[in-house]
Parts: structure tokens; sequence; C-alpha cells
């Protein structure tokens, strides 16, 4: 037995193993806590691990194990309930653990720098400002609004408390510490300050009522609830109150949107009704203000955390509830790398941490459904708008025949033009960015197409290039056809910035704005533009998805959908879904409150029968058809997927890989297992690589699960795996 403990770490790197090593040298054994970082020599450098355990043998002699360059923390990071979520999350999605980890930590924490310091700027009053008469600041009254402050404390008062009492005052204290009236310092507060609550709860209605007190009524204990409300049924308000009672029980909440834009105004409700303190975890803060937020969770200092998808891998020690908000949305899924679903983890880490679960949305996903329907779930329904708002209209517009203005037909651009005259807005929903999605040559057919990928390049005329969206390649706009050499390039379709051109020309008075990920490149302009459409300043909008999701706009009255056909022949068996999720997110931003809404959907398919039932009963009854087509074609939820992608830059590595990976699949898998090709991808080139996938599946998860345990470990000693990039995975949402 070796005199010193051995040291298990999870290293950042493809494989499915852990490493054994020896103790930095003087280093104390009673530092070495499961849930550190620690340095360690891998291969021809070194990498920052996460110490999971301490063992007494090793399947490698002591002799041969490396030690440890040097222990990065005094504190563990993580517990071992979040060491246990992340294995779990390894072994069921097939991924290294070490990559797991190292994905839930903050970018600096990764590379093995120190953790940021979150000692706060404090302020306090030296013996001359203690000297000075309140009435020699009398022309200066935010100075003398600090003074006043800082002469109530008995030590130093926070920056951050003075900023929620008096405002943004940087300059004021810059000010006063320039006459030597207050001097800072640094300090430890015990938990983050928390803004003053200025928004009265509003009365809940019925179905608000019901849905807080079935999930108080389950105690504070693991539950899976689907808060299934129609748009503007308030589920923001149960949301709310359920926050309010795990507060009050000591608890933390972690809160999870789909998107970045949809956090701020989520924030401001958060803070305009609880006097708690909230912080932010996304990818658009910078890192540090980042780990910040991340170590005021991991201490229990903030006590609501919200964030987009990784967030969900945020150390809580006291948590006590989880919110996903618009859980049917395709960006919980990550789809590269470590390809995990923030939904279906959050129900996991739920059940490890014994607390409810609440998963909302106004389109719930089939699976989600499917699980209420069965009993899994608690299926909570909210059917009625709050404050006595209608349903908005929805009508289908047969665009068939009918000459069309840059994708709008004539009746639409009438009722546009009626709407705005009316004082109301108007919102026109088409998901395809860009001014036009061909260029084409009118002489000889030439097409621009991406030279790296099976796609065609979208004209961007604002920014003059050609932009393949699907692996982000640019060129600037050619002047004439590289095959015949003429000039008459013409564009085919319509983008969103085609449609804004023509909206300018046709309404410049309604100030038509565009929101698409083009227009909200920067920080804050997506917030922005919101605050300026509730003030009024736009009465004509236009966008893709970023409109569809979660906004209050009460005085757009009108909705116009202008392509959504392809969903109904899409490639991928999700694609009806879909279409149907985002046509239903999008007419819920028509008619709020006391002005009644009208939304029309232009077709060229107004008698296909999924879109006619969505149309006529809603979501509910085209989700209940949807899992009906599902159960005969024996598609999940009714069944289990897996999918194995390879890609490479020649075309045939891929096949070749998949083909040996099959065969090892065959001698494994059994009777409950069924292997769907190898099949070159939808888009079988993209990015200059070839692509081909092998799908797997089975009608118990457990079934899959055991293959998958035996089978993805041997996929990288396979002789055709060193020419080829490949992935797999668990559950897979999109096969594009």
């Amino acid at each position: 037995m070796p005199d010193e403990p051995i040291l298990r770490v999870a290293v950042p790197a493809p494989l499915y193993s852990c490493f054994d090593y020896l103790s930095p040298i003087d280093c104390d054994p009673g530092a070495l806590k499961p849930g550190v970082r620690i340095q360690v020599p891998f291969g021809r450098g070194e990498r920052c691990g996460i110490l999971l355990e301490l063992v007494q043998e090793s399947a490698y002699k002591t002799r041969r194990l490396k030690r440890a360059k040097r222990l990065l923390d005094a504190d563990a990071l993580f517990s071992s309930a979040d060491l246990a979520l992340l294995q779990w999350c390894a072994n069921y999605y097939q991924h290294p653990l070490g990559e797991v980890i190292a994905n839930a930590l903050p970018v600096r924490l990764r590379k093995g720098e120190v953790p940021v310091s979150l000692a706060h700027k404090a302020w306090q009053l030296t013996s001359e400002g203690m000297d000075q008469r309140p009435d020699s600041l009398k022309q200066a009254p935010r100075q003398a609004a600090i003074m006043q402050r800082l002469s109530n404390e008995m030590e130093s008062l926070s920056q951050e408390a003075l900023y929620v009492e008096c405002g943004e005052c940087r300059g004021v204290l810059r000010t006063l510490e320039s006459k030597g009236w207050i001097k800072s310092d640094h300090r430890l507060m015990t938990r983050s300050v928390a803004k003053p609550a200025t928004e009265v709860p509003p009365e809940l209605n019925s179905g608000q009522r019901e849905a807080v007190e079935r999930v108080l009524a389950e105690g504070d204990g693991f539950g899976i609830f689907l808060l299934d409300g129609v748009t503007g049924s308030g589920k923001t308000e149960v949301y709310l109150q359920l926050v309010e009672h795990a507060l009050a029980r000591g608890k933390q909440v972690l809160v999870l949107v789909p998107e970045i834009g949809l956090t701020p105004q989520l924030m401001g409700r958060f803070e305009r009704r609880i006097a708690e303190s909230v912080v932010m975890l996304h990818s658009g803060l910078a890192d540090t203000e980042r780990e910040r937020a991340w170590h005021e969770a991991r201490l229990g200092r903030a006590r609501i955390v919200l964030g987009t998808r990784s967030a969900l891998f945020t150390p809580m020690p006291d948590l006590g509830l989880i919110l996903v908000d618009e859980e049917h949305d395709i960006s919980f899924k990550q789809q590269d790398r470590f390809r995990y679903s923030a939904r279906d983890i959050a129900v996991i880490r739920g059940q490890k941490s014994d607390c409810p679960v609440v998963l909302g949305s106004a389109t719930p996903s089939l699976e989600s459904l499917h699980n209420a329907k069965s009993g899994r779930y608690h299926h909570l329904i909210l059917s009625e708008r709050a404050g006595g708002a209608k349903p908005p209209r929805l009508d289908l517009l047969d665009i068939r025949s009918i000459r069309l203005e840059t994708g709008v037909s004539p009746v639409l651009m009438r009722m546009v033009g009626d709407t705005l005259a009316e004082g109301n807005q108007v919102l026109l929903f088409l998901n395809r960015r860009g001014y036009a999605p061909v260029m084409t040559c009118h002489d000889c057919g030439w097409v621009a197409q991406c030279r790296r990928c099976d796609a065609r390049m979208t004209l961007h005329a604002g920014s003059g290039i050609l932009w393949c969206h699907h692996c982000g390649s640019q060129r600037p706009i050619d002047k004439g056809c590289p095959d015949c050499g003429e000039q008459d390039l013409r564009t085919l379709g319509q983008g969103t910035e085609k449609l804004e051109e023509l909206l300018l020309q046709r309404f410049p008075n309604a100030n038509p704005v565009r929101i698409d990920r083009d227009t909200t490149r920067r920080k804050g302009r997506m917030e922005r533009l919101f605050n300026h459409i509730l003030e009024g300043k736009h009465s004509l909008l236009v966008g893709t998805q970023m409109l569809a999701k979660g906004h209050h706009f009460p005085d757009v009255t009108l909705v116009g959908i202008l392509d959504v056909d392809q969903g109904l022949f899409g490639a991928d068996y999700r694609a009806a879904e879909r279409m149907a999720q985002q046509i239903t997110q999008v007419a819920g931003r028509a008619g709020r409150a006391e002005k009644p809404g009208r939304v029309i959907i232009q077709t060229r398919h107004p008698d296909h029968p999924l879109m006619n039932i969505l149309v006529r009963q809603g979501y509910d009854a085209f989700a209940d058809e949807s899992l009906s087509e599902r159960q005969l074609a024996d598609f999940p939820p009714f069944s289990y997927q897996a999918l194995l992608r390879a890609e490479a830059p020649g075309e045939e590595a891929p096949s070749l890989f998949l083909d040996e990976a099959q065969s090892i699949a065959r001698q494994l898998g059994g009777d409950r297992v069924t292997l769907w090709g190898p099949v070159p991808a939808p888009m079988e080139r993209r990015a200059g690589r070839y692509r081909a996938h092998l799908l797997i599946q089975s009608d118990q998860r457990g079934y899959l699960q055991a293959l998958l345990s035996k089978w993805v470990p041997q996929l990288s000693s396979l002789k055709s795996a060193r020419r080829v990039r490949w992935s797999i995975d668990v559950d897979p949402q999109e096969i594009l």
C-alpha cells in the first residue's frame, strides 16, 4: 500500500477515462479535497484538472505515476453533489468526464487562472469629511446625500449599496475622494446587495392561483411540473410567486431561459418584484463578470441565478427551485462538443437536489406533453390570457397564383396600412435574415454557391457581402457572372433586410424597425430597440424568431407570418412541430390587454391537415395529432435515439468509419436496438468537410444506453477514426 494517497483527476481531454497522479511536492494532505482544481502534467504540456477522489490503489504501479504540479484552490469549487451530477451527464451523453467538468467551469477557471476577487469596493468618511457641515453642500445635492448616508455608518458602506440607494454615482464618489472627504477600501460581504422591490404583486386569476397552489402542495421535495399556458396567460407571474415562496424558505432559485435576449427583461421583472440578489449568467458577459456571478451563486450569496443553457451547472448549495422558461426551445440543446439538453438535465438536477422543477411554455415540446399525459409530470394548464385579454384570431391566407411584393400579398399589405392608420402596431415575421437567399445570373442561370458547403449564399445588401449562414464564410458581391461574364445579376426570394426596405418605402411614417441577429449584435442594442417599440417610436416591426419569444407588445394588433410552408415538408420529422411552435409563439404577440389581435398566415398549402388543425383547433390539438403520428412511426418520444456523426475533408472517410462502427454495434446491440445508415447528412458538405450519419434507435432507453456505454469508448481505437472527426449525440434534436 503506498505511503501517500493517489489523486484521481478528471482532465479536460477527449478520452473516456480519468488519470491517477501523486500529490504535489510539499502539499498539505488536508488541502486535497474533491472538487478543487489541480495543475497536472499531461502529454508534453500541462492541464488544469479537477480532483475527483483520493484512492489507495491505481491500475498502474506507483513509480510510473507522475506527480501533480500544484494545487490551485484552497476550497472546493464543486460539492460532491455537483460532481455526481456531472458524472451522470458524462455517462448519459457518452462524453469524457474531464470535458464535461471543464464545460461547467467559467472560462478563466478552466484555464487554471486565479479566481477573481469577490471583495467589493466600499467607502467611508475621512476625519476631514466628518468635520464638514451639512449646509456646505447645498449646491451639490448628490454629494450631500452621499455624505449624509456615509455619516450614518459606523464602518464603510459598499459601493454596490450606494448605487442601489443613490443611483450610479461613480463620478460623485471620485469628486468627494479628490476633496479628501471620503476614502475607499475593499471588503467581503456575506450576501450581494439587492435593490428594494418596487412592484406590488397583482391578484392572480383562478388558473394562476391553482398552478401555484398545486406546486406548493407537493412540498419542498422533487416534482416535475409542466406549466402549459397560452401566450399572455401570465406564466411569469406564476414563476415570481413560486420564487418568493422558495426564497422565504431560505432557498436559492435557478431560472433558465433559451436566449440571451430574454435575460434583461426577465431580470427587470425579478428586480422590481423581489428584494433579493439576482445574478445573470450567459455568454454575453465578460469573463470576469460571469465568473464573479458564478462565485456569488456558489457561495450562496446570490439567491437567484438567471441564465441561459450553461447556467444549469452553476453550483448552488441551497438550491430549492428550478424554472425552465420556454422549455420547448431548441436552444436548450447544445449542438456541438458536449451535446447535452439543459432542460432534461434540469429535471435530473431537481431530482438529485430534491427540489421542484417547473417547465413552462405556451407550446410545450411533444416529449414534455407525452410525459404529462402519461403521468410522469404534473400538468398545470393556463387556458386564459391574463387581464381578460382575448386570444388572437388566426386566418390562413391562400397565396397561390397571387403576385407578391417582396413576399407580401396585396391583402396583407392593405391590412398593414389599415392597422397603422388606426394607431396600432404591426409585426411581420420572416425567419430569414439578409436581403435575399439567392443571387443568380439572369442570362445563364448561375447561382452564388458557398465554396465550402452544399448551400447557396445569402445576399446582405447593407454590408455588400454574400454570406453563408451555415459555415459563416463571406465574400464580396460578384460584379458580374463568374460563368458567362454578363452583368445582369438578380436576387430571388427575400429576407428581413429586403422586407424592411419595402416597408420603408410604403410606410415611412411608421418608422419600420428590423430585429434580427444583424441589427442586435452590439451589447444592449436589443434592449434599446424593445424599449423604443414599447414607447411607440416604431409602429411597424420586422423580424425573425427573436421577436417570437416572451416579448410583450401591447399595441401590436396585427401579426403577418410570411413564409412557414417549409416546416410542412422538412427532412427532419420535427419540422412540423417547430413550425407549429413558431406560428403559435409569433401569434401570441398579437392582441394583449384590451386590444384584440389578428394573425394572418400566408401559405401555399391552405388545405394541409396539420396546418388546419393548428389554426382551427389550436396547438393542443395539433400536438395530439402529431403524437399519434409519432407513435405510428415509432419516433421519439415513443422510442429513444442517438446519432453518430462523422466528418472529414474527403468524401469516403466518414462512411468507412461509420461502416466499422456499425459492424461493432451490431455485435454488441442485440435485437432491441436498430441501426439506420450510414447515410450522407442532409447537407453533405459543410465548412469544407463531408459528413455522414448513423442513427441508433431502441424502444427502451436502457437498451440504448447499455449499447452506447460499451460501444462509444471503442470507437476511438478504430483505424478509420484517425481520419475523421466524430461525435455522439444522445437524444438528437436536429439531423442537419
